[in-house]
């Protein structure tokens, strides 16, 4: 069963499971919490799982209008409230932005940070893409893709900032081009990048349990 929680002037839906170091997974545009089915039951032999759904998504509260800078400040309020001490953040695609985000503008708020498919701006989708989602907003008009379609804006300089351990993943065949992925690791100055051969943007995450381990590897267990 989940649970709810007001923040930052909104409301999300969480799923807590396990026991130890709190570890937060935070999912891509348009999805939910639901994305990690297989991966929690792992996850959470070994740490305390929070599985959020962001503001306008799943069972969290919708919102007009969103920013990445908005959703990040929403994870922040929700560590905040919770007293979590150090937690570890997972973060797929928009969720990976947030918590570039994060670790940045709160340098001690975490312990370790893993991102897959993340990307610093529109430009770092790949064009193909981009145009997709172009496309499919004409017609949707989904808040939350135009905001996947004018943002981010993550700096080298704000990379820079970042002072924790940082896994950086991507697929061989992500969605996110790769000069991209490189820019993010490159300017982290303790980062690792990892890619995963054969791989499309979310191939061995949504649904599956194989970010489970490489998560558990990355962190010891």
């Amino acid at each position: 069963m989940g649970n709810r929680i007001k923040v930052n002037h909104t409301e999300l839906y969480y799923i807590k499971s396990g026991k130890g170091q709190p570890l937060i997974l935070l999912h891509g545009n348009g999805e939910t919490s639901g994305i990690y089915d297989k991966a929690i039951p792992i996850l959470s032999q070994y740490y305390t799982v929070y599985a959020l759904d962001s503001r306008g998504h799943g069972g969290s509260r919708k919102a007009s209008v969103y920013h990445y800078e908005d959703l990040a400040e929403d994870v922040y309020a929700f560590i905040q409230k919770l007293d979590l001490k150090k937690p570890v953040i997972y973060g797929f695609s928009d969720g990976g932005i947030i918590g570039l985000l994060l670790a940045a503008r709160f340098p001690d708020l975490l312990s370790n940070l893993i991102v897959s498919g993340a990307n610093t701006s529109p430009d770092g989708l790949r064009n193909g893409w981009r145009k997709l989602f172009e496309v499919i907003y004409k017609f949707v008009k989904d808040p939350k893709m135009k905001m996947m379609l004018q943002e981010p804006d993550i700096t080298a300089e704000l990379l820079n900032q970042i002072t924790i351990p940082v896994l950086v993943l991507a697929g061989s065949r992500d969605m996110v081009k790769r000069s991209d992925t490189d820019f993010i690791a490159e300017n982290i100055p303790d980062s690792k990048l990892h890619i995963i051969t054969g791989s499309g943007h979310g191939s061995y995450i949504v649904h599956n349990p194989r970010i489970a381990h490489i998560i558990l590897e990355e962190l010891g267990n």
